[in-house]
Protein backbone atom coordinates (compact mmCIF):
# COMPACT_ATOMS: atom_id res chain seq x y z
CA UNK A 1 0.00 0.00 0.00
CA UNK A 2 1.30 3.45 -0.96
CA UNK A 3 0.28 6.60 0.87
CA UNK A 4 1.32 10.11 -0.10
CA UNK A 5 1.70 12.47 2.85
CA UNK A 6 2.85 16.00 3.59
CA UNK A 7 5.17 15.51 6.54
CA UNK A 8 8.77 15.52 7.75
CA UNK A 9 10.87 12.37 7.19
CA UNK A 10 12.78 12.96 10.41
CA UNK A 11 9.76 12.58 12.66
CA UNK A 12 7.74 9.76 11.10
CA UNK A 13 7.25 6.61 13.15
CA UNK A 14 8.28 4.06 10.54
CA UNK A 15 10.61 1.10 10.37
CA UNK A 16 12.95 2.96 8.01
CA UNK A 17 13.51 6.10 6.02
CA UNK A 18 14.82 5.76 2.48
CA UNK A 19 17.67 8.23 1.96
CA UNK A 20 19.02 9.01 -1.52
CA UNK A 21 22.80 9.17 -1.31
CA UNK A 22 26.06 9.36 -3.22
CA UNK A 23 28.47 6.43 -3.50
CA UNK A 24 30.12 7.70 -0.31
CA UNK A 25 26.75 7.95 1.48
CA UNK A 26 26.87 11.73 1.32
CA UNK A 27 23.57 13.59 1.08
CA UNK A 28 22.49 14.51 -2.44
CA UNK A 29 19.96 17.29 -1.71
CA UNK A 30 19.56 20.06 0.88
CA UNK A 31 16.58 18.25 2.43
CA UNK A 32 18.70 15.13 2.95
CA UNK A 33 21.47 17.27 4.48
CA UNK A 34 18.85 18.58 6.94
CA UNK A 35 17.76 14.99 7.69
CA UNK A 36 21.40 14.10 8.41
CA UNK A 37 21.74 17.03 10.81
CA UNK A 38 18.62 15.96 12.70
CA UNK A 39 19.89 12.37 12.83
CA UNK A 40 22.94 13.56 14.77
CA UNK A 41 26.52 12.48 15.31
CA UNK A 42 25.75 8.81 15.91
CA UNK A 43 24.14 8.63 12.47
CA UNK A 44 27.14 10.35 10.89
CA UNK A 45 29.39 7.71 12.44
CA UNK A 46 27.13 4.86 11.28
CA UNK A 47 27.34 5.89 7.65
CA UNK A 48 31.13 5.97 7.43
CA UNK A 49 32.42 3.61 4.75
CA UNK A 50 35.88 2.38 3.73
CA UNK A 51 35.28 2.26 -0.04
CA UNK A 52 32.79 3.99 -2.32
CA UNK A 53 29.67 1.94 -3.01
CA UNK A 54 28.39 0.96 -6.43
CA UNK A 55 25.79 3.29 -7.92
CA UNK A 56 22.52 1.39 -7.78
CA UNK A 57 23.34 -0.30 -4.47
CA UNK A 58 21.55 0.15 -1.16
CA UNK A 59 22.64 -0.38 2.45
CA UNK A 60 20.91 -0.21 5.81
CA UNK A 61 22.23 1.60 8.88
CA UNK A 62 20.83 2.72 12.18
CA UNK A 63 18.91 5.99 12.16
CA UNK A 64 20.69 7.90 14.91
CA UNK A 65 18.35 10.45 16.50
CA UNK A 66 15.58 10.06 13.90
CA UNK A 67 12.23 8.59 14.93
CA UNK A 68 12.68 5.73 12.44
CA UNK A 69 14.66 2.69 13.53
CA UNK A 70 16.73 2.37 10.35
CA UNK A 71 17.81 4.25 7.25
CA UNK A 72 18.00 2.58 3.84
CA UNK A 73 20.60 4.47 1.80
CA UNK A 74 19.88 4.26 -1.94
CA UNK A 75 23.04 5.09 -3.92
CA UNK A 76 21.84 7.13 -6.90
CA UNK A 77 25.04 8.88 -8.03
CA UNK A 78 28.80 9.22 -7.79
CA UNK A 79 31.30 11.85 -8.89
CA UNK A 80 31.62 9.99 -12.21
CA UNK A 81 28.00 8.84 -12.66
CA UNK A 82 25.24 11.43 -12.37
CA UNK A 83 21.84 10.48 -11.06
CA UNK A 84 19.25 9.73 -13.73
CA UNK A 85 16.17 7.55 -14.13
CA UNK A 86 18.29 4.41 -14.57
CA UNK A 87 20.48 4.92 -11.49
CA UNK A 88 17.43 5.83 -9.40
CA UNK A 89 15.53 2.73 -10.60
CA UNK A 90 18.47 0.42 -9.80
CA UNK A 91 18.96 2.02 -6.37
CA UNK A 92 15.25 1.68 -5.55
CA UNK A 93 15.20 -1.99 -6.55
CA UNK A 94 18.21 -2.52 -4.27
CA UNK A 95 16.50 -0.56 -1.49
CA UNK A 96 13.42 -2.79 -1.65
CA UNK A 97 15.68 -5.86 -1.58
CA UNK A 98 17.30 -4.53 1.61
CA UNK A 99 13.82 -3.80 3.01
CA UNK A 100 12.93 -7.45 2.37
CA UNK A 101 16.20 -8.68 3.91
CA UNK A 102 15.46 -6.64 7.05
CA UNK A 103 11.68 -7.23 6.90
CA UNK A 104 11.00 -3.51 7.02
CA UNK A 105 7.21 -3.24 6.85
CA UNK A 106 6.82 0.55 6.75
CA UNK A 107 9.25 2.79 4.86
CA UNK A 108 9.03 6.55 4.31
CA UNK A 109 10.73 8.09 1.30
CA UNK A 110 11.08 11.43 -0.43
CA UNK A 111 10.64 11.63 -4.19
CA UNK A 112 14.01 10.12 -5.14
CA UNK A 113 15.89 11.87 -7.92
CA UNK A 114 13.93 15.10 -8.16
CA UNK A 115 16.86 17.12 -6.86
CA UNK A 116 20.00 15.16 -7.64
CA UNK A 117 18.70 13.32 -10.68
CA UNK A 118 16.73 16.18 -12.11
CA UNK A 119 13.75 13.88 -12.54
CA UNK A 120 10.30 15.43 -12.68
CA UNK A 121 7.86 14.79 -9.85
CA UNK A 122 5.95 12.51 -12.21
CA UNK A 123 9.04 10.47 -13.16
CA UNK A 124 10.11 10.08 -9.53
CA UNK A 125 6.61 9.05 -8.41
CA UNK A 126 6.36 6.48 -11.21
CA UNK A 127 9.73 4.97 -10.31
CA UNK A 128 8.71 4.63 -6.66
CA UNK A 129 5.39 3.05 -7.56
CA UNK A 130 6.77 0.69 -10.22
CA UNK A 131 9.75 -0.55 -8.24
CA UNK A 132 7.93 -0.97 -4.92
CA UNK A 133 5.23 -3.03 -6.63
CA UNK A 134 7.86 -5.67 -7.43
CA UNK A 135 8.63 -6.44 -3.78
CA UNK A 136 6.72 -7.74 -0.77
CA UNK A 137 8.57 -5.23 1.41
CA UNK A 138 7.81 -2.63 2.39
CA UNK A 139 4.15 -3.52 2.76
CA UNK A 140 3.43 0.17 3.46
CA UNK A 141 5.29 2.91 1.61
CA UNK A 142 4.87 6.53 2.63
CA UNK A 143 5.90 8.97 -0.09
CA UNK A 144 6.66 12.18 1.77
CA UNK A 145 6.18 15.45 -0.11
CA UNK A 146 6.57 19.09 0.84
CA UNK A 147 3.12 20.55 0.14
CA UNK A 148 -0.49 19.79 -0.72
CA UNK A 149 -0.08 20.56 -4.43
CA UNK A 150 2.75 18.04 -4.70
CA UNK A 151 0.71 15.52 -2.67
CA UNK A 152 -2.24 15.84 -5.07
CA UNK A 153 0.01 15.34 -8.10
CA UNK A 154 1.83 12.32 -6.69
CA UNK A 155 -1.39 10.76 -5.37
CA UNK A 156 -2.96 11.02 -8.84
CA UNK A 157 0.04 9.26 -10.41
CA UNK A 158 0.04 6.47 -7.82
CA UNK A 159 -3.72 5.98 -8.10
CA UNK A 160 -3.59 5.91 -11.91
CA UNK A 161 -0.83 3.30 -11.86
CA UNK A 162 -2.68 1.12 -9.36
CA UNK A 163 -5.78 0.85 -11.55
Amino acid sequence: MIQVVVDDLAFLEVDAVLRPASDRLDPVTPSISRLDQLAGEQFAAQRQIQQPLVVGAAVVTGAGDLTAKFVVHAVIQSAQIPADADTVRRALVSAWQRAADWELETVATPLVGTGAGQLSIEEAALLLEQTSRLSRFPSRLLIVVSDETERTTVQAIVTRQAS
